[in-house]
């Protein structure tokens, strides 16, 4: 990977850092997303909500159940995007044949993925559901009624990445140095960042670098021309635009993951660890209401799943185990999910767009004051 990026900008005389990331991660050769390697899990570099525990399908899956009845029952179609190992997949599928075979019954599940050996080991994990899924192409999405569902899709889209210099929008190009890849500073290489900024209302202050995502806008588009009726659920770690701008943000939120440790050099290790940056809520929602979305719920992933019942799931599960360690390290496992500063419960968000569903009561959005607790077991 590294060689032909170094002739790649050696032949263009340098690469906007956008399409560095493009090729770091979707090289049809050498990319990281195309690389038969493990990449979530401990086996891998990095960790998903779906790796932690079951629980996290579980409760999606009631989400997906709750929209199925917003839009009268029938035939109901899901569209995971970006679907890892199949694990979230897998926990849904799973619960749903379980706990509601109607809905079963109905459903058809589609995983859109490019790497031929993820399908492979997707196709294996979800054996037993084989009559239910199928994959595709994003682009070979027929237009559907249900629900899209991504989890850390969007912040894995190659980002533009920027500084404001004197009251100038600079652009971050990569090009070659005798000591490997260094950036350069220009002029912008396309005026759509200018205009995505002025339409979005906000962005870096003087001297802060920042990234912008045109493609999470591009396919949110996309997707929504596809939706005929129902749902889009994206959850990601992210921040409403002001936020993502902030004047505290210097250097803007990109990160790496290798091995399962974070650090904010993209130019090491070209094509063998994970480039991600935080996802943009606030242009996700502005996008969607310009593609014909409504903005259902928005919030952090802990109020999401404390809303589709965690607390009740997770005392449960405690009931039925007897070993007190085991008890210890489910809690631990499942405090990962909902626990701020260090967890995933504040850090990511959950947003929930509709079209043609009206403005459902979502499940997800129950107030904690609402939730009943099981009774003892």
């Amino acid at each position: 990977m590294q060689e032909w990026l170094r002739e790649e900008i050696g032949r263009q005389g340098g690469l906007t850092f956008a399409e560095f990331m493009a090729n770091c991660l979707y090289h049809p050769q050498h990319g990281y997303y195309q690389s038969p390697q493990v990449r979530i899990g401990r086996q891998g570099d990095f960790f998903t909500s779906s790796s932690v525990h079951r629980v996290f399908g579980s409760l999606v899956a009631r989400q997906l159940v709750d929209m199925w009845r917003c839009m009268g029952g029938g035939e109901f179609v899901v569209v995971e995007q970006g679907p890892g190992e199949g694990h979230l997949a897998l926990d849904i599928l799973d619960d749903l044949r379980q706990t509601e075979p109607e809905f079963y019954s109905e459903l058809r599940y589609f995983l859109v993925e490019q790497n031929i050996v993820s399908r492979q080991r997707q196709s294996e994990l979800l054996i037993k559901h084989q009559a239910k899924v199928d994959w595709a192409l994003e682009d070979e999405i027929e237009p559907f009624s249900g629900c899209l569902l991504s989890n850390e899709l969007i912040d894995a889209f190659p980002v533009h990445v920027v500084e404001v210099r004197g009251g100038e929008l600079q652009e971050v190009f990569v090009v070659n140095s005798n000591d490997g890849f260094a950036e350069d500073l220009r002029a912008p290489s396309t005026s759509d960042l200018q205009t995505h900024l002025d339409w979005l209302g906000c962005g870096p202050v003087e001297g802060n670098r920042a990234e912008i995502n045109l493609e999470a806008v591009r396919w949110l588009h996309r997707i929504s021309a596809r939706l005929q009726r129902g749902f889009i659920l994206t959850i990601d770690y992210g921040y409403p635009s002001k936020e993502l701008f902030a004047p505290q943000r210097r250097q803007g939120t990109l990160l790496c993951y290798d091995k399962h440790q974070a650090h904010d050099n993209p130019y090491q290790n070209a094509g063998c660890q994970d480039i991600t940056t935080h996802v943009d809520f606030g242009a996700l929602q502005k996008a969607g209401e310009d593609a014909g979305l409504q903005t259902l719920w928005f919030g952090e992933q802990y109020r999401f799943l404390m809303g589709l019942g965690f607390v009740e799931e997770l005392m449960v599960l405690q009931a039925r185990e007897q070993d007190p360690l085991r008890q210890r390290q489910l809690r631990l496992s499942l405090k990962n999910l909902i626990m701020p500063d260090g967890g995933m419960g504040d850090t990511f968000k959950v947003l929930v767009q509709g079209k043609g569903v009206g403005q459902p009561d979502l499940a997800c959005a129950r107030s904690i004051s609402e939730i009943p607790l099981p009774p003892p077991m």
